[in-house]
């Protein structure tokens, strides 16, 4: 009787385990998200988040490699902490927002690499320039919503961000962390 009993809890517990992700994350909760970055300028530290910023996706973490994402940033959003240095960075030298509105990545593999761990690779478009991007994410499960996170180094270079006078390296640093927590809601 003992047997049966464990049994059934084994089977009850393997059960609402698998139905715990029954559904893929379908879209993603924004007031709970974020997109950041940080650089050196001049040396120091600088910090910065994109306020609006959108996501398609079906992710099943138990299915990964089945998995499909896609993010956009709209660059025009940037909170640089500094309302001059926001009016800047949308300029030609810089995202070139007037002809380049939107920052696009497109995963085009997510494979698993340890429990709740991920390797994304797909590729990156800001300014018309697209660039191949790998990166680690970590998945955390919180209730019926997953949070999603990671983060990866550009090469302003690389999408011309900094043109002109911009272009060295002297007081803006050419490497860009790139950090995201992202919210995701299971689907329907």
């Amino acid at each position: 009787m003992n047997f049966i009993f464990k049994s059934l809890i084994v089977l009850s517990a393997a059960a609402l385990a698998s139905q715990s992700q029954a559904a893929p994350y379908q879209s993603i909760v924004p007031a709970k998200s974020s997109v950041s970055f940080s650089y050196k300028q001049m040396g120091v530290s600088v910090e910065g988040r994109f306020k609006k910023f959108a996501a398609q996706l079906s992710l099943d973490p138990a299915k990964a490699e089945q998995g499909k994402a896609s993010f956009e940033v709209d660059l025009a959003s940037v909170d640089t902490g500094s309302s001059e240095a926001d009016q800047e960075v949308v300029t030609k030298s810089w995202f070139n927002t007037a002809a380049f509105p939107k920052a696009q990545f497109v995963a085009q593999h997510i494979q698993q690499t340890a429990p709740n761990q991920y390797e994304v690779q797909g590729k990156l478009s800001i300014k018309g320039l697209t660039r191949d991007v790998k990166f680690p994410m970590k998945h955390t499960a919180q209730g019926k919503d997953g949070l999603l996170t990671g983060s990866f180094t550009l090469k302003r270079a690389d999408y011309t961000i900094g043109e002109g006078m911009w272009a060295k390296f002297d007081v803006v640093a050419n490497d860009i962390q790139v950090n995201f927590s992202i919210t995701a809601a299971l689907g329907k």
